[in-house]
């Protein structure tokens, strides 16, 4: 009895202070707010897709607003001038990121990429990206890998019909997998195996699938610990915080794993061996090769972390984007006959697209460019947080402020877009693209905005082109339009896997046989 009294005191108190903290933030000139409530703040106004709900909240209450998680303070950005003063003038201060649940499991105690707070760790790991993973020689030399995968996929495909159903999610999901898989590791998972090779690599590849799916799950989940702090004093998030742990722990193994089947194959190399394989090297190859120079700076660990984070973001999103793509086309065939007709000018019948052909594909480009604008892989960028008060849109902003660009609310405001719900990749022919301002960003912005920009453009383009070039496409009911119902998950992904119908042109058939 006594203990329930105690604990019902403690909440009475602990809402106090919440109600005291709440009226002295009021006061501080702080950017325009919904009404909140007790404990909660504004969390009970959030609703999935999130991206869509702050959309709605921000059209009442302006293009920078004010917002409580539990008692975190966040504000949420939804407009370039916005945008342009958080990762300008106040970049550095905006740099960090908030400590969550996440980021302490699956990002290795805030030492990975994505989560390492703003410092010389994250600058090291950021140079070490820039130079030894996402830089042009380290693509280029990585270039025949992503053109067979490509190929694959065309071969994979030129025995449809249209009385054949392609579900077209596993497609660009097995083609981005190989890529990062094989770029990474040096192995596939899918398509032109031995029997029994396919099945021990179909096996690790649903593990790396499940341990992929169960993150994003958890990342959700862990969002309300995040934020109640009192569920975590009392241990009601326990089992989540649990499950988190032993994920980290099956990713650690599958990722060591890679590690040591490279470090075998490595050793067994002759010195005369590594000189003349240079250009073949794996990524994960490079970096154990630069561990045994630097051990201290390259850790298995930092090898785990590194390698973690390019294959869960390099292939879901990837993916993702491609499925968006190909859904638009097929909806509008008139978008997709104007790219074939450049591809069949500028690239002809003798072969097949690829990379070095995409800046001569200004439309190809621009149906990409257009895609990424009206479904962003990341309509909400990873949240940020302030190290500093500072001043945005003149609104005191103080140290310790998550910060949320909602990117899809910029790309698809009608006050910054003409018709921004109308597919239109004409819109990009004559502009710079993805370097127009903060206007538009499918790969974030500021000193954190994702560094494999151009291992995805490259891809997607290789990818689409010879899709285009190779095959005639159909809706699967060719008067019913694709649904494009969006998902609920933390990337922009369709709420259904597109299907669709697919056969080889005639002329195409010497070039993919």
């Amino acid at each position: 009895m006594m203990e329930t009294l105690s604990f019902i005191l403690f909440l009475a108190l602990f809402a106090t202070s919440i109600l005291f903290i709440t009226r002295k933030w009021e006061k501080k000139n702080l950017p325009p707010s919904p009404p909140s409530k007790p404990i909660l703040g504004h969390l009970h106004l959030l609703k999935l897709p999130l991206y869509r709900t702050l959309a709605t909240i921000s059209n009442k209450y302006g293009p920078i607003m004010y917002l409580r998680f539990g008692i975190k303070p966040v504000i949420v950005v939804s407009s370039p001038s916005m945008v342009e003063e958080c990762f300008s003038r106040n970049d550095v201060i905006f740099a960090n990121r908030p400590r969550l649940l996440i980021g302490k499991h699956l990002g290795y105690e805030y030492t990975q990429l994505i989560w390492a707070p703003y410092g010389p760790h994250w600058r090291n790991l950021r140079r070490i990206s820039a130079l030894e993973i996402f830089s042009s020689s380290r693509l280029k030399t990585l270039y025949n890998i992503r053109a067979d995968e490509v190929r694959s996929m065309i071969l994979r495909l030129k025995n449809g019909n249209f009385d054949q159903i392609v579900n077209m999610n596993s497609v660009f999901t097995e083609l981005t997998i190989n890529i990062m898989m094989r770029m990474t590791a040096g192995k596939r998972y899918y398509g032109n195996l031995d029997q029994e090779e396919e099945s021990d690599l179909s096996q690790e590849a649903k593990r790396f699938r499940e341990i992929l799916n169960e993150a994003l799950a958890l990342s959700t989940a862990a969002s309300l610990g995040d934020y109640f702090i009192i569920l975590k004093w009392i241990g009601f998030y326990n089992g989540v915080e649990k499950k988190m742990v032993r994920l980290k722990e099956r990713g650690d193994e599958f990722m060591q794993g890679l590690i040591e089947q490279r470090r075998r194959i490595l050793s067994k190399s002759t010195d005369t061996d590594k000189v003349v394989n240079r250009e073949k090297m794996t990524m994960i190859d490079v970096l154990l090769s630069l561990q045994q120079e630097e051990p201290e700076c390259y850790s298995d660990h930092m090898i785990r972390g590194l390698i973690g984070v390019l294959i869960s973001a390099g292939t879901d999103t990837t993916a993702g984007t491609m499925e968006w793509a190909l859904s638009l086309l097929l909806n509008h065939p008139q978008v997709l006959q104007k790219a074939k007709a450049e591809i069949d000018i500028q690239v002809g019948g003798g072969r097949l697209v690829d990379e070095n052909d995409l800046n001569d594909l200004p439309y190809l480009h621009a149906i990409i460019l257009e895609t990424l604008r009206m479904y962003p892989a990341g309509p909400l960028l990873i949240p940020h947080e302030s190290s500093d008060d500072c001043i945005v849109g003149g609104y005191n902003i103080a140290r310790g402020t998550m910060l949320f660009v909602n990117v899809w609310a910029i790309q698809n405001d009608p006050k910054t877009w003409d018709e921004p719900n109308r597919f239109k990749p004409e819109r990009f022919l004559f502009t710079e693209g993805v370097r127009e301002g903060y206007k538009l960003m499918p790969f974030g912005a500021g000193r954190r905005a994702c560094p494999g920009d151009a291992l995805a453009m490259r891809v997607i383009g290789s990818a689409l082109g010879s899709l285009i070039q190779c095959l005639e496409w159909e809706r699967v009911h060719a008067d019913e339009m694709v649904d494009m119902t969006e998902g609920t998950g933390l990337t922009l992904n369709r709420a259904h896997p597109l299907e669709a119908k697919c056969r080889p042109y005639p002329n195409m058939l010497h070039l993919i046989s």
